[in-house]
């Protein structure tokens, strides 16, 4: 099992990043709030990561903190979650507000995440709620400043890809893409401005 990896970022593409470490070049995915938090440029970073093991492929995802791993864990011993949708929970919202949701029985916050509809937001919140008090307090994720980056040719159409990725229907993403771009704006930050959107 890859546990935790530490190296330097060669390229980013949400929901995708590849960590170069001594040479060798990982795949893995990660949730928008590792992206969040990431450095600007190649610096190196150390990332918690679980592997999956499946019978088409081996998948590796990222967290830039291990409580969201722990939760990531947590949240594929639901029923109907997998990776994606796992992912998807911690790209809309952070731990605590999935937290809060979970121990309200919001059920209308967690519908509003990629993939999850009623029988999978009710099933979230009578699975979790007893495993939330295991997993301990879930620390912050709160809302990070992402330094000032050039704005790729098409960020908006790389934000739309990445929401897609994330489980959005596509004229969704681009709904969402569209009510929040302004010139300018790379491809996190206009992800992180539609993601923020679901949630409020």
């Amino acid at each position: 099992m890859i546990g935790r990896l530490r190296g330097r970022i060669v390229s980013r593409q949400p929901p995708f990043l590849l960590l170069e470490v001594n040479g060798v070049g990982y795949e893995i995915e990660a949730p928008m709030s590792t992206f969040y938090v990431l450095p600007e440029g190649d610096a190196e970073v150390t990332l918690h990561t679980h592997l999956s093991v499946r019978e088409d492929a081996h998948v590796l995802y990222g967290f830039a903190r291990e409580a969201d791993r722990t939760l990531f864990r947590a949240l594929l011993k639901v029923s109907g979650v997998g990776g994606k949708m796992a992912l998807g929970v911690l790209s809309g919202m952070t731990a605590e507000e999935f937290s809060q949701a979970v121990q309200t029985g919001d059920l209308a916050a967690l519908t509003r995440l990629p993939g999850v509809g009623k029988k999978t937001a009710e099933r979230l919140v009578i699975e979790m709620r007893d495993k939330l008090d295991k997993i301990g307090t879930l620390p912050g994720g709160g809302s990070v400043a992402v330094g000032p980056a050039a704005k790729p040719a098409g960020a908006d159409q790389d934000a739309v890809s990445a929401l897609v990725v994330l489980g959005y229907r596509p004229p969704e993403a681009s709904r969402m893409v569209s009510k929040v771009f302004e010139e300018g704006m790379d491809t996190e930050s206009i992800i992180k401005a539609a993601l923020q959107g679901t949630v409020k």
